[in-house]
């Protein structure tokens, strides 16, 4: 009995034995699970909302909810996909209750000295595109700004998008298709 249980812990991933862990109550096992994904959770959420501050608050939401319903996470090994469900629809949410208003912060690094607003300084028909790309953009849903931004932003291959997202390689790749026709679509609007 305590080979096959030697035998099986051995057999289970890292992430698996922390989840298994932080379900259990422990706290560092759950930070130790948390703290490396900060930075990739907090990209998809800019990706999605396209305001740091809202950003922030989404993926402190998300690290709330996930230790919150840890208890009915069923496939420890999918701990990445069931996680960035929790973001997206956290996402969701505040994007429903948030006005329509966007306001653009500009980073302190923008206003250090007349140089580096000069090298900032895009021409007219950069701004007019980009400023196209970004409507274009928000016209998609969350789901697929999701998947445009881990393929393009974070430049995760197919396999490791499917991964995280705990679905197959087929569906992944047909998501991130149609997320890509769906840009191309809502480009074409712009366009006009």
């Amino acid at each position: 009995m305590a080979e096959a249980l030697s035998l099986r812990a051995s057999e289970e991933s890292p992430t698996a034995t922390l989840v298994g862990r932080a379900m259990r109550g422990d706290h560092d096992a759950f930070d130790r699970l948390i703290r490396p994904r900060l930075d990739r959770q907090l990209r998809f959420a800019m990706s999605l909302l396209r305001d740091e501050s809202d950003a922030r608050d989404v993926v402190q939401e998300t690290c709330l909810r996930a230790w919150r319903q840890l208890p009915s996470l069923r496939e420890p090994s999918r701990f990445d996909g069931w996680l960035n469900q929790i973001l997206v629809n956290v996402a969701r949410t505040r994007l429903r209750r948030r006005q329509r208003v966007v306001v653009r912060e500009l980073p302190v690094e923008e206003l250090e000295g007349p140089r580096a607003v000069a090298a900032a300084r895009p021409t007219s028909e950069g701004i007019v595109e980009r400023d196209a790309i970004r409507r274009a953009f928000a016209r998609l849903h969350p789901d697929q700004r999701l998947l445009l931004a881990m393929r393009h932003v974070d430049g995760l291959q197919v396999a490791e998008i499917a991964q995280l997202l705990g679905v197959p390689e087929g569906t992944a790749k047909w998501r991130l298709h149609a997320a890509r026709a769906a840009l191309e679509r809502a480009l074409e609007v712009e366009g006009r």
